[in-house]
């Protein structure tokens, strides 16, 4: 029986590497999936990718709460419930020292990495308490349990949702809602060519190199990999975890 066979599941960010890799193996493995993001056009090109019936998109921000009502009432009007949250929308804001940053910027990265998360949750716990139960994950990142020089935004958005998880895992788990983190090291993605391009501006490159030389496994992480964590947290082989942050990081934080 493959590990999520029957399972619906909503994953935000899903126009992005790591949300069309984990849309790829949930569906693999059984469930229907209804993506969101910001960039319905990236929606789209995911789901033609895909090809399959049990996979769709509603595109909009997920800072919004009625976005994330419509997300759960698309999905279970579409596939019958939610059984599936996945919290992996989120962006990088700037390469700046805090006294520089903008004010603006800050609130973006806020309301889209820590507010998004929390809107899910929000929204969609109701639907998995009607389905006895599921599993959320929110994507953190090694910046959730360290720190980084001109990238306090960011560091701070990924420190947010790990106490926001492990609040909720407690809150929910009468209710057999398990609720866990991924954090990944740098995955080989848009957002890294931003972040590279951020530190070192013409040469991105250099500052890959020198991430790599950081990461014991001497790579990147491929968006499959972080997606393969991401199911065995979707799947009943992870049935007693709950509240755990894990690190998919090649090494980077051991």
């Amino acid at each position: 029986m493959q590990r999520l066979d029957g399972k619906v599941a909503i994953i935000t960010g899903g126009a992005g590497g790591i949300g069309r890799a984990a849309a790829t193996k949930f569906v693999a493995e059984g469930a229907s999936v209804l993506l969101s993001d910001i960039d319905e056009q990236g929606l789209e090109e995911a789901c033609e990718e895909i090809g399959t019936n049990r996979i769709s998109f509603l595109a909009g921000d997920v800072s919004s709460l009625k976005h994330n009502q419509d997300l759960v009432k698309n999905a279970t009007e579409r596939y019958g419930g939610v059984d599936i949250f996945a919290a992996n929308a989120g962006i990088e804001g700037d390469v700046d020292s805090i006294v520089e940053y903008d004010e603006e910027r800050f609130d973006q990265v806020m309301s889209v990495n820590v507010k998004g998360p929390f809107l899910g949750l929000k929204a969609s716990i109701p639907a998995l308490k009607k389905r006895g139960g599921g599993s959320i994950i929110i994507t953190s990142s090694v910046a959730g349990i360290e720190g980084s020089l001109n990238f306090a935004p960011y560091v701070t958005s990924k420190h947010a949702v790990i106490g926001l998880m492990r609040s909720a895992a407690k809150e929910c788990a009468s209710s057999k809602i398990r609720v866990n983190t991924v954090n990944p090291s740098p995955v080989d993605t848009r957002m890294m060519r931003s972040i590279e391009e951020g530190f070192s501006p013409g040469d991105g490159g250099k500052i890959k190199s020198m991430f790599e030389t950081q990461i014991p496994l001497g790579r990147y992480a491929e968006p499959i990999d972080i997606a393969n964590v991401m199911l065995f947290l979707a799947s009943d082989d992870s049935s007693f975890v709950t509240g755990s942050v894990y690190m998919a990081d090649g090494g980077y934080t051991a």
